[in-house]
């Protein structure tokens, strides 16, 4: 028996890094597990990591017309959804006096707009007991210089995850949000990638230690906090942030 048996989620941005992490954990403890991505290569790629019970659809959560197709398709399957990870994210390099209207624009369209708009859309599928998750990150919390953006628009995701959660409790709908702090990933390296040569030490993850406890955490680690945060373990949970950052933000 798996925590998540007959269960039925959708995690956006799951090609790969966390979210593909989430899938597979998702996935192997019982659940029918929704993946979506906007390249389709490395979404086919990662729905056969997952396995039979994944079903992949190529979306770009900034595009709402992306998002009811989406949301049909899920529909048509299986006509709910018992779990909602919002996880599609975007960042780079943008100190203030740098930043273009077209960073902010990507930045926020994906990381704030998707993130409202998978969750808004998803409504009508979610029964009593559903579970919605945000991703937030460390970065809303500790001063990163040239993640201005980026870290605004997690800063965002935390308050939305108190508001909904007010909002959805007379359904019986959790909302809580999970921050990772500097976890090794596709994304998390796009980031550093893309911080200036003298600006690397100042990168999320690449001082010579971290987070307190002396390294990077793995996409596993924060996959299995998704799965205390999906199941019935957590039903008294909502309004909530859980940290996975070894203790970056705390300590």
């Amino acid at each position: 028996m798996g925590q998540l048996d007959n269960k039925t989620a959708l995690v956006t941005g799951a090609s790969t890094g966390i979210g593909l992490a989430i899938a597979r954990r998702f996935a192997a403890e019982g659940a029918t597990v929704y993946l979506t991505g906007r390249r389709k290569a490395e979404l086919e790629a990662a729905v056969e990591q997952v396995g039979s019970r994944a079903i992949g659809i190529q979306s770009d959560v900034s595009q709402l017309d992306d998002l009811d197709r989406l949301f049909a398709e899920i529909t048509e399957r299986s006509g709910r959804l018992d779990i909602v990870v919002a996880n599609a994210g975007v960042g780079g390099f943008a100190p203030l006096g740098e930043i273009t209207e077209e960073e902010y624009d990507r930045t926020a369209s994906i990381n704030l707009k998707g993130t409202i708009f998978t969750v808004q859309k998803a409504l009508p599928l979610l029964p009593v007991g559903a579970s919605v998750i945000l991703l937030s990150s460390s970065a809303a919390l500790i001063g990163v210089p040239g993640l201005g953006v980026y870290a605004a628009t997690k800063a965002a995701i935390r308050s939305l995850a108190r508001t909904w959660a007010a909002e959805l409790a007379g359904r019986g709908i959790r909302v809580n949000a999970l921050t990772p702090g500097p976890v090794a990933t596709p994304g998390g390296d796009e980031i550093r990638a893309a911080f200036p040569q003298s600006d690397q030490a100042a990168a999320p993850g690449e001082s010579a230690a971290p987070t307190p406890l002396g390294r990077m955490g793995r996409p596993d680690e924060v996959a299995a906090t998704a799965l205390y945060l999906a199941g019935d373990q957590s039903s008294f949970t909502t309004g909530a942030e859980l940290f996975v950052d070894g203790g970056a933000t705390q300590l």
